[in-house]
C-alpha cells in the first residue's frame, strides 16, 4: 500500500477517536440549561469527524485518483530530493510563534510567522507579503477578538493592558 494511503489510514482513526469524542463525551458535561441549544459546543466538531472520516477513506480507497496515473507519488528511497529541512523549519517557526503569543502579542507573532513562513516557502514579492500578513494578522485578531469575544491581548507583554 503507498504512503498516502497508510497516513490516510491513521488520519481516519485520528478522526473516528475524535469523533467518538464529540458523539459521545462532550455532551455529557453541558448544564441542563444549554442541552436545549439547536447548536452545541460538540456541533462543530462532530461534522469535523464526519468530514475527515469521509475524507481519509476516499483518499484510502483511491476513488480521488484518475485511472492514468502521472506519476505524483512520493518515493521514499528519494527522501533526499524534497525539501524536509524546510518543513521542519516552518514545525519550528509554529512552535516558536506558540511560544510568543505572550511576550510579543498576537499582531506581531502572528505577522512574524506569517511573513517568515511566506519567505520560507519561496515568496519574494515583498509588497504583496507584507500587506497580506498585516491584513491576516489584524483581521484574524478582529474576528477573534471582537466577534467571538475571546479576549486575546494584541500587544507585547511588557506594553500592558
Amino acid at each position: 500500500m503507498a504512503l498516502d494511503r497508510w497516513i490516510a489510514l491513521i488520519i481516519a482513526l485520528v478522526f473516528i477517536i475524535y469523533g467518538h469524542t464529540a458523539f459521545f463525551g462532550m455532551d455529557d458535561l453541558l448544564p441542563p440549561i444549554l442541552k436545549r441549544n439547536p447548536i452545541w459546543p460538540s456541533t462543530f466538531p462532530k461534522i469535523l469527524s464526519v468530514v475527515g472520516v469521509l475524507a481519509a477513506i476516499v483518499v484510502t480507497l483511491n476513488v480521488e485518483k484518475s485511472a492514468k496515473q502521472v506519476g505524483d507519488d512520493m518515493d521514499i528511497s528519494k527522501w533526499r530530493d524534497y525539501r524536509l529541512f524546510d518543513a521542519v523549519v516552518l514545525i519550528l517557526g509554529m512552535v516558536a510563534y506558540a511560544l510568543s503569543l505572550r511576550s510579543l502579542g498576537f499582531l506581531a507573532a502572528t505577522f512574524l510567522f506569517l511573513a517568515l513562513g511566506g519567505l520560507l516557502l519561496g515568496e519574494r514579492r515583498y509588497w504583496l507579503l507584507i500587506p497580506v500578513a498585516s491584513v491576516a494578522s489584524y483581521g484574524i485578531w478582529y474576528l477573534v477578538d471582537s466577534v467571538l469575544g475571546i479576549y486575546m491581548t494584541p500587544y507585547p507583554a511588557f506594553l500592558g493592558r
